[in-house]
């Protein structure tokens, strides 16, 4: 179509202009990232600048509405921004939980008032967000979670402890899940909260793993003061949102398993498989499962945006990019031989391949285990027997 050619040029022609040559090189991991937030650090003055033009123009959230920060795009307009950022090597400019997953939850049960609040700064970069879902005797079984909320007419009132926080240390805000009525049936009762992490009562201990380093901690909240409009969605009916969220989340963690830079696999180990045959054949035939699960998730992301897609999709998209995800790893551990065991030297640039690799095993249990997974595909796409 003339007009998706026009905007392919325009696109081009706006990113060669703006996207800065440092935020074209590939990422060598989390480090690299740009979460943005109040306290945001950033590597260098081309990292800030690249998220700043991009949260201007909306195309951080490009297929939001312009009035919420975004920037409006159709589907096919995203796509094509998509591909275009992708022949450029052009990096994500911004990495938010905010976008990933509250974004699209507020878009669908937040007031006006919280879409015009929270919404824009997310698009900019200007707010960092945690999740606070799962807690000590609620993981997989969230629903049991005890975390109270308390109506203390002009406010509520937070009192409980949740764990595995991602980034609940660097994070401005958390969305929340608590339980505004412990009469209720475990998954009535629940209510999803906004609020500030910077709020008198809140602290968080980090949470160290195997891999030498984490992004998660424990996150405790003692009398914190909430304001009563930031609730989203209906008191006691949370546990909607967070179904909804869940399903976001999921579908973000599955989008781990296809790498951050968009390069085969047999490209980027290309001098280490020369004289190994089996093991190229074994990462070529990894590169065949990438893109094969590339193009089903473009296709569940069309589904999902014509409200299409079926329920217990998300499901299917966590556990085959978690699965994927951890055979890269795998894959680049073998590729390295001993020397990819290397371990003592500064974690910035030594033992990566090894601590990287040792982190994709929380893949299996984060956002959902994969057990729970399996059996939600089992049960709604599947159709088992007594599943």
């Amino acid at each position: 179509m003339a007009e998706q050619d026009d905007f392919r040029r325009e696109t081009r022609a706006w990113l060669e202009a703006n996207c800065p040559a440092e935020m074209r090189e590939p990422m060598h991991g989390e480090s690299d990232a740009c979460w943005g937030g109040r306290q945001a650090v950033f590597q260098s003055e081309a990292q800030k600048n690249w998220m700043e033009a991009m949260g201007a123009r909306g195309w951080t959230v490009p297929d939001w509405p312009a009035e919420y920060g975004g920037g409006g795009l159709s589907a096919a307009e995203t796509r094509i921004l998509k591909q275009e950022m992708a022949a450029l090597g052009a990096r994500n400019p911004l990495m938010s939980f905010g976008i990933s997953m509250l974004g699209p939850a507020l878009l669908k049960y937040g007031t006006e008032a919280q879409k015009k609040r929270f919404l824009p700064e997310i698009a900019r970069g200007e707010i960092r967000w945690c999740q606070g879902y799962s807690e000590p005797g609620a993981g997989s079984d969230l629903a049991s979670l005890q975390t109270k909320c308390e109506d203390e007419g002009d406010h509520w009132l937070v009192n409980g402890q949740k764990v595995w926080t991602s980034y609940a240390d660097k994070a401005d805000w958390i969305f929340c899940l608590v339980r505004t009525d412990p009469s209720a049936p475990k998954h009535k009762g629940i209510s999803f909260i906004l609020f500030d992490m910077a709020s008198p009562g809140v602290s968080t201990k980090p949470i160290l793993l195997i891999s030498g380093s984490s992004p998660f901690c424990e996150t405790f909240f003692d009398d914190v003061k909430v304001p009563k409009d930031q609730v989203v969605g209906e008191v006691n009916k949370g546990w909607d949102v967070a179904k909804y969220l869940l399903g976001h989340e999921r579908e973000m963690i599955s989008g781990m398993g296809l790498g951050g830079d968009g390069e085969s696999l047999g490209a980027a180990l290309r001098e280490r498989l020369a004289d190994d045959p089996v093991l190229r054949t074994e990462v070529a035939r990894f590169d065949i499962d990438a893109m094969a699960f590339r193009a089903m998730s473009e296709k569940f992301i069309d589904e999902l945006k014509a409200g299409q897609a079926h329920p217990a999709q998300p499901s299917m998209m966590k556990y085959a990019g978690t699965e994927l995800n951890k055979a890269r790893h795998q894959l680049v551990m073998a590729a390295g031989g001993s020397s990819a065991l290397e371990w003592e030297s500064d974690r910035s640039k030594g033992g990566k391949a090894a601590r990287e690799w040792l982190r994709t095993k929380a893949n299996s249990i984060e956002g959902g285990t994969s057990e729970i997974q399996l059996g939600i595909i089992a049960k709604h796409i599947l159709r088992l027997p007594g599943a």
